[in-house]
């Protein structure tokens, strides 16, 4: 499958998930990680993984995705491994907020933390923003383990 190809089907299926079709793009994300393997490169799986996390209607099963995102993230050393790393912060993000779900404080706090630390080495444009702010509102709810992010 080449690589263009991949992130193409990605993104639409997300454009599904966005558009409220959460189903069809769960089935598709799924079937195109079936044809992903371990030789896969980090970004396909990281990816993939991410937004898998975000169609998933149970908590466990979303923090499960969210597991596999980071572990894409972290698994390899390569150049193209290093650049994925640059979602460290979206991805602890995404932790914290699947353990506040699941009523994990302890858990979420760490994940929080990590995100907070990992976002420092992100820039000043809108990604970066984007991030620090999605931080900033997800704090309340670790601090009150209220069951619901924001």
């Amino acid at each position: 499958m080449a690589d263009d190809a991949v992130m193409t089907r990605i993104g639409q299926a997300v454009m599904l998930h966005r558009g409220g079709d959460r189903e069809e793009a769960r089935r598709r994300l799924a079937a195109l990680w079936a044809q992903l393997d371990a030789r896969a490169p980090a970004l396909h799986r990281c990816t993939l993984a991410h937004f898998l996390a975000g169609t998933q209607e149970d908590p466990d099963d979303r923090l499960a995705w969210d597991l596999r995102a980071l572990h894409a993230a972290t698994g390899g050393h390569g150049p193209e491994d290093r650049a994925v790393r640059a979602f460290y912060p979206s991805l602890h993000l995404s932790l914290a907020a699947d353990y506040v779900r699941l009523r994990r404080p302890e858990h979420a706090r760490r994940a929080l933390e990590r995100a907070r630390d990992t976002a420092a080495g992100l820039g000043d444009d809108a990604y970066g923003r984007c991030v620090r702010a999605a931080i900033d509102r997800l704090g309340p709810a670790v601090s009150g383990a209220g069951g619901q992010p924001p």
